[in-house]
């Protein structure tokens, strides 16, 4: 099976993506049809259909049938993989440039059109850190956790009465 990098590498599929992402901007439902998707696109109904299907497969669309409809909407979950991949790269690019956080910068009265190009980077960026940062009290949290289990049994063992026995 094709990892997330794979399905994105096909400038078929993120042209379909993107069409996606921008009804889930323009519309309440968020949903494109498969002839919606044709009309937008230079390919035909198969090779759209085609394509739907390998997104379908990875998670990065849900489809909704309706009659013979079928409406199909972006789920950005499974691009959090390369999100985080790639988030690194974006942040050393930043550093080597000398670049600042782009937003204290606007705060700063600095040229906010200027910075306002790597803001997007900055906040995603701050995103990877935080989740990154989130990650790791959790797995320090289950050891914890798992360090007072064997505390307990070990209690249990020496001391079998219970306390809260009358």
């Amino acid at each position: 099976m094709a990892d997330i990098f794979d399905v994105i590498a096909d400038a078929t599929r993120r042209e379909l993506l993107e069409h996606l992402r921008e009804a889930a901007f323009a519309s309440t439902s968020g949903e494109l049809s498969v002839g919606e998707l044709v009309e937008k696109m230079d390919a035909t109904q198969p090779t759209v259909s085609k394509h739907l299907k390998v997104l379908r497969d990875h998670g990065l669309v849900h489809v909704r049938d309706e009659g013979q409809h079928r409406y199909y909407r972006i789920d950005v979950e499974p691009l959090e993989e390369v999100e985080d991949f790639l988030l690194p790269f974006l942040a050393l690019d930043d550093a080597e440039s000398g670049a600042s956080i782009p937003i204290f910068a606007a705060w700063a009265g600095a040229d906010v059109e200027q910075a306002g190009s790597s803001v997007g980077r900055a906040a995603a960026d701050a995103s990877y850190r935080a989740r990154s940062v989130i990650q790791g009290a959790q797995g320090r949290f289950a050891d914890v956790q798992e360090q007072l289990h064997d505390v307990q049994e070990k209690v249990s063992r020496r001391f079998p009465w219970r306390r809260d026995e009358p």
